[in-house]
């Protein structure tokens, strides 16, 4: 049996029927449907009300699965928001040759659909959830790696890719990407390590009420360096709230400057993405980054 033989476009809802019936037979013949922006690393569907099933799509998430089914019980209880919990451990199979997990279903809108009604509480119960995961004791937790997919470790990890994509922007706004990538650079980590998330991304925080609710996906968490986390002030923060998250995530200045290089990064990466509004969203990421925000 070897994950190398995940194919995503065998993952439906007659498979994971065929999984339950296999080996959660006291959930067989709960309703079983697709759930719409399940991610990418993942494909996830929903089971009856309560609970979700989450199968990696490939190969290189299969190190994620086992990660968040041992590390979330540990973590949900000291943190000050809900997580995923796991109902469910499943094995690899000749139906699916990999392991997989069933979740109890966290009940929200993504903030990237839902209507938050005071962005700036938004932003202090978001860093206040960051604050408490880095404070979290990292005894025996995974450093970065594969299974975080790198995020976690020292931006110059990316180095040589950052300068195969450097040339998607041009004249003064690449002279601007230079500079915020070189000071990235010369901002090393000093440690010690702490817990991160690894993708503080609107898709994976949760809305309820019009305030933050949950926080889910932890499947590129690990224990590194935790500058990867403060990506969002770039991607989604505005105004008052981008000043309340800066403050209240209580980082020193070397850790912004490294998580300015990683949302960079990331930018010029979606800069070129085909998907339907990626390449404006990578836009919009890159005019507030130049902007000295």
């Amino acid at each position: 049996m070897t994950s190398d033989l995940i194919d995503a476009a065998l993952i439906d809802d007659a498979l994971v029927k065929a999984l339950l019936r296999e080996q959660f037979p006291q959930w067989d013949g709960l309703p079983v449907r697709s759930v719409e922006r399940g991610g990418n690393d993942h494909r996830m569907f929903r089971l009856g009300h309560d609970l979700v099933v989450r199968l990696p799509s490939a190969p290189g998430y299969v190190p994620q699965v086992d990660k968040e089914q041992t590390w979330l019980p540990r973590l949900a209880p000291l943190l000050p928001l809900p997580v995923p919990q796991v109902r469910g451990i499943g094995r690899p199979s000749a139906a699916f040759p990999a392991p997989w997990s069933i979740y109890e279903w966290v009940a929200g809108e993504p903030a990237s659909a839902a209507s938050v009604d005071d962005p700036s509480r938004f932003a202090a119960d978001l860093a206040g959830f960051l604050r408490a995961l880095r404070s979290v004791d990292t005894s025996g937790a995974p450093g970065p790696g594969l299974h975080s997919a790198f995020r976690g470790g020292p931006v110059a990890h990316w180095d040589a890719e950052m300068s195969d994509i450097l040339h998607r922007v041009q004249g003064r706004e690449r002279d601007a990407a230079i500079g915020i990538w070189r000071d990235a650079l010369a901002a090393p980590f000093g440690g010690p390590p702490t817990w991160f998330h690894g993708d503080v991304a609107t898709g994976n925080l949760l809305v309820r009420n019009g305030a933050l609710s949950a926080v889910i996906d932890f499947g590129c968490s690990g224990v590194g360096d935790a500058a990867c986390d403060t990506v969002i002030l770039w991607t989604y923060f505005r105004g008052r709230a981008r000043e309340i998250f800066r403050r209240e995530l209580a980082v020193d200045e070397a850790t912004w400057a490294r998580g300015r290089g990683w949302a960079l990064w990331k930018a010029l990466i979606m800069l070129t993405n085909k998907p339907p509004r990626q390449a404006e969203f990578a836009r919009r990421v890159l005019d507030v980054l130049f902007a000295g925000a």
